[in-house]
């Protein structure tokens, strides 16, 4: 009898401290309608969620807005995630979750955690316990390696390169070398209006047999996904400045 007991409240305790979920909520690449590349699902799950992990709560309020959010917006609880918040905040964002109630971590633009904030929240919720379920969205990286025609079997993204001239040149140099030596893609991405210096310096740098894939403004109506030797490229210089672009080089 006394072990019944003993089960019942453990049990009891259990199901009062069920951990929630922390849903990885994908957004808009840019200006577009939403229906285009979020599936109901997604809509469907945000409309369940008033507290979410966000880098900007004002790009936040305006997604979810344009993705047909209902819940009134001055009721959204928002944990802001940027380059300003100290690392010891991280795991607070989390306390809801271990009282049982879902959160979403939503992305600035495309995919959570791909070339963006929160994979450390992500391995604390890993540490703590937590599911954390990644919602299907649009991933720039993965969009413009699709449509470059280069190889998608063994892929490398390198983030940001090195802003200072010299440091970047030998990086460029570094990187097509080991697209030949391993027959691997090499994607890389740039502050917007930092673009043109950044494609100069591969047209310098680069072979002309070397060939360079532009994704700019993906998945937006101005969308540019063009892939030709650098040769070719340096006859047309194409003007990408300020425009979210992802660059690959491959053989």
């Amino acid at each position: 009898m006394l072990i019944l007991i003993n089960y019942l409240g453990t049990n009891k305790y259990t199901m009062k401290n069920k951990i929630g979920n922390l849903y990885l909520l994908p957004s808009s690449l840019g200006n577009q309608d939403t229906n285009k590349i979020l599936p109901d699902y997604n809509i469907q799950i945000m409309n369940q969620l008033d507290e979410f992990i966000v880098e900007n709560a004002r790009t936040a309020r305006r997604f979810l807005k344009s993705a047909g959010y209902t819940y009134s917006l001055d009721t959204i609880k928002f944990h802001i995630l940027d380059k300003h918040t100290n690392i010891s905040e991280y795991s607070s964002f989390l306390n809801s979750l271990l009282e049982g109630k879902n959160i979403g971590l939503l992305s600035e633009a495309g995919t959570p955690c791909i070339a963006d904030p929160g994979s450390d929240i992500v391995k604390i919720a890993h540490e703590k316990n937590i599911k954390i379920i990644p919602l299907i969205g649009p991933s720039s990286i993965i969009l413009s390696l699709m449509a470059s025609g280069f190889n998608g079997q063994n892929f490398a993204f390198h983030g940001y390169l090195p802003i200072e001239n010299n440091a970047r040149s030998k990086k460029i140099k570094e990187l097509e070398k080991t697209l030949f030596r391993e027959d691997q893609t090499q994607i890389f991405i740039e502050t917007p209006y930092r673009n043109m210096k950044l494609l100069n310096s591969i047209l310098e740098n680069c072979s002309n047999k070397t060939n360079l894939c532009i994704a700019s403004d993906i998945t937006l109506d101005s969308e540019f996904i063009i892939s030709k030797s650098i040769y070719n490229w340096k006859k047309n210089i194409p003007e990408i400045n300020k425009k979210p672009t992802i660059f690959l080089l491959y053989k």
